[in-house]
């Protein structure tokens, strides 16, 4: 479904990914671990079109996304939640779920059940200001926002950081059942390993902007932790 080829980018003259090769099958829940800094979060901004690529290729379903607008991949089926979780805090919970649709011109269309079904809470806090809820509730509006299009592809970037454990666990609930039950495919970054091993069907490790390792998850040895995860 998502394929990287030679990836390379730069900031500035700073070279910060390495000919990164990654496959994410469709159906498939893929995780990329690493240490801080290792260009996890700029491969997913290029992938989202945020950053751009000096070399290489990354299609979607067979498109090249490299000269595809930043919006083009929310309408054809990637749905993105970053890095802090980016939600609105003045706007409402409702508001902030609906902002996906408004960019299609439909800001009063339905909410899809699925966003309910997975996170009631958010239906009994609509009118309440993002900024208002803890973390974990964020996190929460994150992701429903996300899947507000039905995307194909769900992006996460560290959707555990700052969350109570109770939370932790409820989203790799869901990030395993929209995963193993929906269809969904899913690419996450994640630094806690057995959040990692639950939820991931497999793993890519970075190491300094290159793709050091990767495989099936159960393939995550205490060998590769100890040379490229331990500090």
């Amino acid at each position: 479904m998502l394929a990287l080829t030679r990836v390379n980018q730069f900031y500035g003259e700073s070279h910060t990914l390495w000919d990164v090769d990654l496959e994410v099958p469709a159906g498939a829940c893929t995780c990329l671990i690493g240490r801080n800094g290792m260009g996890k979060t700029t491969l997913l901004k290029c992938v989202m079109g945020l950053e751009r690529t000096r070399s290489g290729e990354i299609r979607f379903n067979g498109d090249a996304l490299d000269t595809k607008a930043v919006e083009w991949r929310a309408d054809h089926g990637v749905g993105y939640v970053p890095q802090g979780r980016g939600i609105f805090p003045l706007l409402t919970v409702e508001e902030n779920l609906r902002v996906p649709l408004a960019g299609r011109g439909n800001a009063r269309g339905d909410i899809p059940p699925l966003v309910f079904e997975l996170f009631p809470a958010l239906k009994l806090m609509l009118n309440r200001r993002g900024g208002d809820l803890s973390g974990g509730q964020q996190q929460q509006l994150a992701i429903g926002r996300a899947l507000m299009l039905e995307p194909k592809l769900l992006i996460l970037d560290e959707p555990t950081e700052g969350i109570q454990p109770s939370i932790v666990h409820q989203i790799g609930d869901v990030v395993r059942g929209l995963n193993r039950d929906h269809g969904l495919t899913v690419l996450l970054v994640e630094q806690k390993l057995p959040f990692a091993r639950r939820v991931a069907d497999s793993f890519g490790l970075m190491e300094k902007g290159r793709l050091v390792a990767g495989g099936a998850i159960d393939a995550l040895s205490d060998d590769l932790i100890s040379r490229h995860l331990s500090v």
